[in-house]
C-alpha cells in the first residue's frame, strides 16, 4: 500500500526559506536584540531619562556613562534605549494602522466594479497630492502637538501605497477560476473578499509592511528632527538625532550614538524584508 507524503504548506515553504537567508536571519536576531535592549535596557540602568546633572554636563564616554551624557547631564545610553522604545512603536503600531486601512479599503476598491473602484482610487490620488508636512502641522495647529498625532499623521499618508499594492493584486485575483467558481456556486462579496481574496494578498502585504517600518521610522525622526515630532523631556531616537546634530562640533558623541542604533534598525528591517521578498515569491514556493 503506498502512501503519498504531505507536501509542506506555502507557509512552511516560506519559513524554511528565510530560514535559509544568513542576511534574514542575522537581521532577526538583530531586531530582536535590539528590541530586548530597548525594552529591559532602562530597567537595568541606575539612571534615568531624563534625570539631570548640571555638575557634570556633557562628558565623553567613560566607565560611568558608556556613551557619554548631553549638556544636561543627562545619560545618554539611558535616553538612546529609552528614545528607541518610541521609535520602535511609532514604527510598529503606524505600519499596523496603514496596513489595516490599506488592505480594507484596496479589497474593497479591487473586488468592486468599475465606477466604485474608480471613484476609490481617485480620492488616494487625491490624498497623494496634498504635501504631508503641510497635513501634519494643520494637525498640529488643529490638536495641539500630540503623541497619538504621529500614528494618525503617518498612517493617514502610508496606507495610501498599501492600498494600492492590495488592489493591483486582487485585480490579477479575481480573473482566476477558483475565483469564478466560487462566484458561480453562489457566493457572495464578503464571502469572496474574506475566504479568498484576503488570505492571498497576505504574502504581498507582508513583504510591504516589512519595508514600512523603516520608512515610518524614518518620518517619524524627520517629524522630530522637524520639531513636529515627539517633545522635550521625551525623547525619540529622531529627537536625539537632531540633538546630537545640533552639538556635532563639540560634543560628537552625542550624535554617534543615536545614529549607530538608528542606522543599525533601519539596515535590519531592510534586509528582513529583502528576505521576506524572496521567501514569499510565489514562483519559488513549490
Amino acid at each position: 500500500m503506498s502512501t503519498v507524503a504531505a507536501h509542506p504548506s506555502p507557509w512552511r515553504l516560506a519559513w524554511q526559506r528565510l530560514c535559509r537567508s544568513r542576511a534574514a536571519v542575522a537581521a532577526m536576531l538583530l531586531l530582536v536584540l535590539m528590541g530586548l535592549l530597548c525594552v529591559v535596557g532602562p530597567w537595568f540602568s541606575p539612571y534615568g531619562p531624563n534625570d539631570q546633572d548640571l555638575n557634570l554636563r556633557a562628558v565623553p564616554p567613560s566607565a560611568a556613562h558608556w556613551l557619554g551624557t548631553d549638556p544636561l547631564g543627562r545619560d545618554l545610553a539611558t535616553r538612546i534605549l529609552h528614545g528607541g522604545r518610541i521609535s520602535l512603536l511609532v514604527g510598529l503600531l503606524a505600519t499596523a494602522v496603514a496596513a489595516v486601512i490599506g488592505v480594507g479599503y484596496g479589497l474593497v476598491a479591487g473586488l468592486s466594479g468599475r465606477r466604485v473602484d474608480a471613484l476609490m482610487m481617485r480620492l488616494v490620488d487625491v490624498l497623494y497630492a496634498f504635501p504631508f508636512i503641510t497635513f501634519v502641522i494643520l494637525l498640529v495647529v488643529i490638536f495641539g502637538r500630540q503623541f497619538v498625532l504621529i500614528f494618525v499623521a503617518i498612517g493617514a499618508v502610508e496606507w495610501l501605497t498599501m492600498a494600492r499594492v492590495v488592489r493591483g493584486q486582487v485585480l490579477a485575483l479575481k480573473r482566476l477560476e477558483y475565483v469564478q467558481a466560487a462566484r458561480a456556486a453562489g457566493a457572495g462579496f464578503w464571502r469572496i473578499l474574506l475566504r479568498h481574496m484576503l488570505p492571498n494578498v497576505m504574502g504581498p502585504v507582508i513583504i510591504y509592511a516589512s519595508l514600512t517600518v523603516p520608512g515610518v521610522m524614518l518620518l517619524e525622526a524627520t517629524l522630530s528632527f522637524l520639531g513636529l515630532g515627539i517633545q522635550p523631556p521625551d525623547a525619540s531616537w529622531g529627537v536625539l538625532i537632531s540633538e546630537g546634530a545640533a552639538n556635532m562640533a563639540v560634543n560628537p558623541w552625542m550624535l554617534a550614538g543615536p545614529a549607530s542604533f538608528f542606522t543599525l534598525t533601519l539596515l535590519a528591517l531592510n534586509l528582513l524584508g529583502d528576505g521576506l521578498r524572496d521567501a514569499l515569491d510565489p514562483r519559488t514556493l513549490s
